[in-house]
């Protein structure tokens, strides 16, 4: 196929980006949800630049010319990154500006400066400087090196942190100038919130560090300021070809982050001449990489105020997770699994079920071992807290813990520590492959036997985003799965060649052939005039094989659909390769994250949950889970949900050709996908209460 039959990758994702922030656009919303998705915009714009800009700078400083699959160099690619963002940067701002911040005001919620309060409030905002905000302040001197070689060297500036930058002199002595910098730490909260009546305002901390700088420095003068934040690239991986401790190895991965090249470099409009000259002489960083920013920086950190207590008509309703209906708390998590599959489709069902799978086997005698991998975890998590009582309790508790998660590499070394404490087998991952599986293994003797239960998800095992991610998984007893999950287990710790399974699909070994060979078959039976169809459920499609087997299919005449949050390459449109392929993209409450897929099979509807998106990266970098679903009714659940997503005219999105999104126009009926699985789910845990307060079980006598 032509570069011209694909979408850039990076261009894709900021696609997916103003599509997050079309949310905060939508009048209709909840003006605080409004606020919500438009700092989530503001945060996903901070990793990309972390992450795939920084990527991509790295490629284009050592002179590479290699083109990705939609024909673009990497400086081709960085180029059309600016021009784009420039522009998203704008729509997030003129929002923000012109409708979000008066809409605020008028519900009496004021963002303000300190010289725009009532008069009276401001000795309460000095106090409270002074109390909470200037013992955490740790001013940094600067001076200027290109004057004098014995001078200090330029400081390094702390990354995605605002820094307020003061031009100061001792008073009545103007050639005293100086800059010093006076970075805020994340421990200090960016707004001081104070009450007046039933107005609350909202001081951002660095109007309160310039307003009140004379406290910081009490013999000088506030000449001039800027507020600045740095981006640095935070793509630096392990080299692990040379790496005897990981965890080591980890650790100066994160302390390289500190001090890595500048991708992006944010400064806040009105900053002086002298001031920015500066920041630009510490931070080294190219015209290029300089954003203007009209407004606050660091838009993320107005999450906070979806958050604020009250004001409850100004956000979303919330929806609460139910109880799996197949699951009777009643008896043992265990003799539930025993009976039969138990879906569970997070956060419409409670991720209660997992948990307690864990919890009741630390305690359970009968329980022999615990294995599990770890990729994701929550801050106070009752799973780690499980699989220590487990290992307390003379279990043998297996964890492999992927340090190379990005981001989340300092707490996991964290975990591994703790639960290496408690006596659990530590592994750190496997060489060369990021560990992405979700799949816990819980081995307990029954009746003179050996029993494994297994849970399979789509999501990480975190207790925070459970209730706040869209993710499909599954208990079983099943004695393949089991099996299936031994062999995957010890060649995961024991760094052995994997067997064939039965039927867990791993990549990088077995998905992606799989994935293709079933692509291929309904291309195959289109050809021969057979009904076929696909439809898939993915956060990103990327894998270059995969779009162009699915490219094959739909000119054989298989009917295509495809539910994708973020990421896509495959161009949609009518060219005879796309014209049955129709690609959506919902954006809702809850982030959609499961990965659902489906083949028809001749009428089989061969369906599958998995932990990896259909990205190269997933399909042959990573170790992942392709799951087959075997339950009739799991599978008619799972059809379901595929389904909704097509039905949905309230926040779908149809991708087009050009990689832009237009709204799925409303209908005359209104669906949207959430509300009619969260009322399903409901539903259907009101039904099992009814019956269980309606039914009355005897007691039977002990044969």
């Amino acid at each position: 196929m032509p570069s011209s039959s694909y979408i850039n990758r990076e261009l894709s994702w900021i696609e997916f980006n103003q599509r997050v922030l079309s949310e905060a656009q939508r009048p209709e919303k909840p003006l605080l949800e409004r606020v919500k998705f438009l700092a989530i915009s503001a945060s996903n714009l901070d990793e990309f630049f972390q992450v795939r800009v920084g990527g991509l700078t790295l490629l284009k400083s050592a002179g590479s010319r290699t083109k990705d699959i939609a024909g673009m160099t990497p400086l081709q690619q960085l180029n059309a990154i600016r021009k784009r963002i420039s522009q998203h940067i704008t729509d997030q701002y003129t929002l923000y500006t012109d409708t979000l911040l008066p809409a605020l005001h008028e519900q009496e919620i004021h963002i303000s400066s300190v010289n725009a309060v009532d008069p009276s409030l401001v000795d309460n905002l000095k106090e409270r400087f002074i109390e909470e905000v200037l013992p955490l302040l740790s001013p940094i001197a600067y001076e200027d090196t290109s004057k004098d070689d014995d001078a200090f060297p330029a400081p390094i500036l702390p990354a995605m942190t605002l820094i307020v930058a003061c031009e100061l002199s001792i008073k009545n002595k103007a050639k005293s100038k100086r800059v010093v910098f006076v970075p805020i730490t994340e421990i200090i909260e960016r707004f001081i919130h104070i009450d007046k009546g039933s107005a609350r305002y909202a001081i951002p901390v660095e109007d309160l560090i310039c307003h009140f700088i004379s406290e910081l420095f009490p013999s000088e003068s506030l000449h001039s300021h800027g507020v600045f934040r740095i981006t640095r690239n935070g793509d630096i991986a392990v080299q692990e070809e040379d790496a005897i401790d990981l965890a080591g190895e980890m650790e100066e991965v994160l302390s390289a982050r500190k001090t890595s090249n500048t991708v992006r470099l944010e400064v806040q409009s009105g900053c002086s001449r002298v001031i920015e000259k500066v920041i630009k002489q510490v931070t080294l960083a190219a015209p290029e990489q300089i954003y203007r920013i009209h407004g606050p920086l660091a838009l993320s950190d107005f999450m906070q105020f979806a958050f604020i207590p009250g004001h409850d008509t100004l956000k979303s309703v919330q929806w609460e997770p139910q109880s799996p209906p197949s699951i009777d708390y009643a008896n043992s998590i265990f003799d539930e699994i025993s009976k039969k599959d138990i879906f569970l489709y997070h956060p419409y069902h409670s991720f209660d079920p997992v948990v307690r799978l864990l919890e009741e086997a630390a305690s359970d005698d009968q329980v022999l071992s615990i294995k599990q991998v770890l990729y994701r975890t929550a801050k106070n998590s009752r799973i780690i807290d499980a699989l220590i009582r487990a290992a307390h309790n003379g279990k043998q508790v297996t964890v492999l813990v992927e340090l190379k998660a990005r981001f989340d590499e300092a707490r996991n070394l964290l975990r591994a520590e703790e639960l290496q404490r408690a006596g659990v087998q530590i592994v750190y991952g496997v060489k060369g492959l990021k560990t992405h599986a979700k799949i816990t293994l819980v081995i307990r003797k029954e009746n003179n036997s050996i029993k494994r239960y297994c849970h399979f998800g789509t999501g990480n095992y975190n207790e925070s985003t459970a209730k706040l991610y869209t993710d499909a998984s599954i208990l079983t007893a099943r004695e393949d799965f089991g099996t299936d999950a031994s062999l995957i287990f010890n060649a995961i710790t024991g760094r052995s060649k994997l067997l064939q399974t039965k039927r867990i699909l791993p990549a990088p070994t077995h998905m992606k052939k799989r994935i293709l060979q079933l692509i291929n078959s309904e291309a195959a039976r289109a050809k021969a005039g057979e009904k076929a169809s696909i439809t898939a459920k993915v956060n990103s499609l990327q894998d270059k094989d995969i779009i162009n087997a699915l490219y094959n299919a739909s000119k054989q005449g298989v009917k295509i659909r495809l539910n994708i949050r973020g990421i896509c390459c495959l161009k949609p449109g009518k060219r005879n390769e796309a014209k049955n392929i129709e690609v959506i993209s919902v954006i809702d409450y809850y982030l959609e994250h499961a990965r659902i897929f489906q083949f028809y099979a001749g009428g089989k509807k061969l369906t599958f949950i998995s932990s990896a998106d259909w990205m190269t990266r997933n399909l042959e970098k990573r170790i992942e889970l392709m799951v087959p679903i075997v339950d009739k009714k799991i599978k008619a659940a799972l059809t379901e949900i595929l389904d909704a997503a097509f039905l949905d005219n309230q926040q779908a999105h149809r991708i087009l050709t050009d990689g832009d999104s237009q709204r799925v126009e409303n209908k005359k009926e209104r669906f949207r996908m959430q509300e009619h699985l969260q009322a399903t789910a409901e539903k259907a845990a009101k039904t099992q209460t009814r019956k269980r307060n309606t039914t009355f079980e005897a007691h039977k006598p002990h044969d």
